[in-house]
């Protein structure tokens, strides 16, 4: 490394980061430099020139999703001091940040597909696309046993990016458009396990998924015990009422508490509370 070396950049900290997730994609040719220069396993990253001071903070961040080899699921939770992800009345924009808005969408861009429940495509209508960075959009995918998604919602729409409805085998969902592939599930106590859902994705090609919510979704694969990565994005207020981010079985005493292994990083006023989970490898 000389002291003459040009510094890696931010983006190309991110391309390199995405070449990482994506390998067999058509990048951007600028970012060929920084692939050569960079080395990123799932432990870390080194360079072989000097690196910006943000771009060494992204790639602490997420080098370890990005060049994690195999399937990858994970999840994240925007939320308040007080665990709150909505008021009771269910507004919740925004309560995180633009900074952390801009991280939700490399988390995007560094999966394959990104799954929401029913409930969060009827009270928010995502379009859940890559448009904060440059990068791919995943495949959206609806969590809907009861095939309650009307066609007049975003995902079922919008041909921005394909969308994968999983359903109930006795549903009977609306039409929607070409973009949108049907998927029935069998249901088990109403709904459809997190490990049929992730096994579901990966036969599909669909290994590196994102599980961005709601909070009972989220809550439900946590408490399931397939997430390998929980990303929560701290806001520094209080809401004192509301919804919680997580709500998971009752416990009785503190020993019987996850203690999950985290880093921190700053997100704009924000705080990122990085969790590794025990989900067994695939």
């Amino acid at each position: 490394m000389g002291a003459t070396d040009p510094i890696l950049s931010l983006n190309e900290a991110w391309q390199a980061l995405l070449h990482a997730a994506h390998p067999r994609l058509a990048h951007p040719g600028g970012e060929a430099a920084a692939v050569a220069d960079l080395s990123l396993t799932p432990a870390g990253w080194q360079s072989e020139r000097p690196v910006a001071p943000e771009a060494g903070e992204l790639l602490d961040c997420l080098a370890p999703l990005a060049a994690r080899p195999g399937r990858l699921a994970m999840a994240q939770l925007g939320q308040s001091l007080d665990g709150r992800i909505a008021t009771e009345s269910g507004h919740s924009h925004y309560i995180n940040g633009p900074e952390s808005l801009v991280h939700l969408h490399r988390l995007r861009a560094l999966v394959d597909a990104v799954v929401v429940g029913a409930g969060t495509v009827g009270e928010d209508d995502p379009l859940l696309t890559v448009r904060h960075v440059t990068g791919p959009h995943p495949v959206r995918v609806i969590i809907d046993p009861r095939g309650r998604v009307t066609p007049d919602h975003r995902l079922l729409r919008d041909p921005v990016a394909p969308t994968l409805h999983l359903h109930g085998e006795a549903a009977r969902p609306a039409p929607a458009g070409p973009h949108v592939t049907r998927l029935a599930l069998p249901l088990a106590e109403g709904g459809f396990t997190p490990a049929a859902v992730l096994e579901a994705l990966a036969e599909r090609g669909l290994a590196r998924v994102l599980i961005e919510g709601g909070g009972i979704t989220v809550s439900r694969f946590l408490e399931a015990g397939v997430l390998h990565r929980l990303h929560l994005l701290m806001a520094p207020l209080l809401i004192g009422s509301g919804r919680p981010g997580l709500a998971m079985t009752p416990i009785a005493t503190l020993d019987q508490a996850r203690r999950p292994a985290s880093r921190t990083f700053r997100c704009g006023d924000d705080t990122l509370f990085d969790l590794t989970l025990d989900a067994p490898l695939p």
